[in-house]
């Protein structure tokens, strides 16, 4: 694909951003540190605007919004400024015998321009996320917000404009079309939140500038349980991880595998949690504080049709309390009984709607989650460590966590990202540094004798035999 004509509107910004990639190769560590210093400060200068733009955007309790949008943002800068030292260091590498003579490590080298593309579920948060791991690896960016969450949109931007020039750090706002613009130009990097289906089409537009990428994507994450241990406390746990920002969360539990014989006592239990946790014991109404809202009128709309297909097709529909189109509210809501064929076990439900689906035997578990796309993450609860072991062995998932939901965003030390469907590549941490890293081997001759001069041509006898002795001691 030839290069993009000057006329797309933002390739003159592409191109000062390119200019001053080659500026940010040159400069120290120390560097890097004082931007990331410079965002951590606006950060704790700005908690009550983020709060405020964010429940503009849609209704969130604001401990929620601080939990989620600005307190792994902080732990992000300030992890970054405490071991980015550390990552960077050029890593030594051993050399095998028949590479006698040279010294080889590995040096961590920034990408280039790098273009953010954020949702809205965590609008601030999937935005300054990446920028901090971004910019740990000394590159510059264009992030691009979601149209759907406009007040947030304005807060990032306002904070880009506070703290960078536009050579170092911009922020596009548009639509889908100005999504489109931005992937005709040839980014070093791209990082995507959002959907499998749009980040198909991510990747395909990457390919036509063999740009590499790192998808975040989602999925149908499990939650299995199957009994040996507290459905009290799995009841607790599954209903916060579900219902969280209602339901509007990437990695939260999107349907659940219960062993038959404790099928009603957790349906049982997982409402009674819904009344405590979101309506003080009661159903949980339009004017609860602790509950938040879905996003615009056509995600409800979605949302309500998922389940008037399932209740069509049999299901028991078991909601905490009456949606209200007018305010986005859609009671925390319980399936069972569902037939195979619902919608809602196909696709990705992304709200406050949890399915319930019983099983007999544990080699079901294995086959119902492996039948389908390889998901985000995936919950057991189970007491027995035969069962968790075959799980953790016969399944594939982005992350695996035992008798909790959502633990593993937030863990500093772990990669967060999926695999197959559910994304491509990693962050957070080390593990974002190195997605925006270009990872450099570094080999240096020393002597001027050292062994590549002895496989030249020409190839004499005593060539073959030191192949041959090569093939079969060294390697």
């Amino acid at each position: 694909m030839q290069a993009p004509a000057p006329q797309n509107p933002f390739f003159s910004l592409l191109q000062m951003q390119k200019a001053t990639s080659q500026t940010f190769r040159r400069q120290s560590l120390a560097d890097r540190k004082l931007r990331l210093q410079k965002l951590e400060r606006w950060l704790m200068a700005n908690r009550k605007q983020i709060v405020a733009a964010v429940q503009a955007d849609f209704h969130r309790p604001q401990t929620e919004i601080e939990i989620s949008e600005v307190m792994p943002v902080l732990s992000e800068v300030r992890h970054a400024l405490a071991d980015l030292s550390a990552w960077a260091r050029p890593r030594p590498v051993d050399a095998p015998l028949h590479y006698l003579g040279t010294r080889t490590y590995i040096r961590y080298e920034p990408k280039g321009v790098c273009l953010i593309i954020a949702p809205w579920n965590y609008p601030f948060n999937l935005c300054a996320g990446p920028l901090v791991s971004c910019l740990a690896a000394g590159n510059t960016a264009i992030i691009k917000p979601s149209e759907y969450t406009p007040a947030t949109g304005a807060l990032v931007q306002r904070m880009a404009t506070e703290l960078f020039p536009p050579d170092q750090v911009a922020v596009v706002q548009g639509d889908a079309a100005t999504s489109q613009e931005l992937l005709r130009l040839p980014f070093d990097h791209i990082f995507f939140t959002g959907s499998p289906a749009v980040g198909k089409l991510i990747m395909k537009a990457a390919a036509e500038q063999l740009a590499s990428v790192t998808l975040e994507l989602g999925g149908k994450s499990p939650t299995v349980v199957d009994g040996s241990g507290s459905l009290a406390d799995a009841a607790k746990r599954i209903a916060f991880g579900k219902f969280f920002n209602n339901g509007q969360t990437c990695i939260a539990p999107d349907y659940v595998l219960v062993a038959k014989p404790y099928e009603a006592r957790l349906v049982a239990l997982l409402q009674q949690e819904i009344a405590v946790l979101f309506g003080a014991g009661q159903p949980v109404s339009p004017q609860s504080p602790d509950y938040a809202r879905l996003v615009h009128e056509r995600h409800f709309d979605r949302i309500a049709h998922l389940v008037a297909q399932a209740q069509q097709q049999g299901a028991q529909v078991l909601a905490a309390g009456q949606p209200d189109r007018s305010t986005r509210f859609y009671p925390p809501t319980l399936l069972t009984h569902i037939p195979a064929t619902a919608p809602v076990l196909e696709e990705e439900i992304f709200g406050p709607v949890l399915p319930i689906v019983s099983y007999e035997k544990d080699e079901d578990v294995v086959q119902f989650i492996n039948s389908r796309p390889k998901p985000l993450g995936m919950y057991v609860f189970s007491s027995r460590a035969h069962f968790r072991t075959q799980l953790e062995r016969e399944t594939s998932s982005g992350a695996l966590v035992f008798n909790d939901c959502l633990l593993q965003y937030t863990h500093p030390n772990i990669p967060f990202g999926g695999v197959n469907n559910s994304g491509i590549g990693k962050a957070h941490g080390q593990f974002g540094f190195y997605a925006f890293s270009n990872e450099k081997p570094v080999i240096k001759q020393v002597p001027l004798w050292a062994n590549t001069y002895f496989f030249h041509p020409p190839y004499t006898p005593y060539t073959k035999r030191l192949v041959n002795f090569v093939l079969r001691w060294m390697l």
